[in-house]
């Protein structure tokens, strides 16, 4: 880009993928649904101008891209999983920044509790 940073954002939410992440055992054995929230910000004037997917980040590679993350390598952290997500939404030279949020709505912790989240944002170096 040669102006000022992006503000134009592709948001991907609610993706919902099973993995065996968690520092129970029965987490890793069982395993559970989580749910992750992707933002990126880049510039899409490039697509915009010729209507062209090439020159954008495509959000159903995408999904499948974090999907495979989820339902990757056991994580005994959501924080390393989402550290994992931003990852992968940053190995698109396009993409200046990911905001990942990771969901565990069945999280174990014996009490009412609507959902358990992490966020993190990264940006590119």
């Amino acid at each position: 880009m040669t102006q000022a940073s992006a503000t134009d954002r592709i948001s991907l939410l609610g993706l919902r993928a099973f993995g065996r992440h968690g520092v129970l055992p029965a987490e890793r054995e069982l395993g559970q649904e989580f749910v992750v929230d992707a933002i990126l910000t880049l510039d899409l004037r490039p697509a915009a101008a010729g209507d062209d997917l090439a020159k954008t980040v495509s959000y159903a590679v995408l999904a499948e891209r974090l999907s495979e993350v989820v339902a990757g390598e056991p994580l005994a952290l959501i924080e390393t999983l989402a550290e994992r997500l931003a990852a992968q939404c940053l190995a698109d030279d396009r993409v200046e920044q990911a905001e990942v949020t990771v969901h565990k709505p069945a999280a174990p912790i014996g009490l009412p509790f609507r959902d358990v989240t992490v966020t993190i944002v990264r940006a590119r170096t």
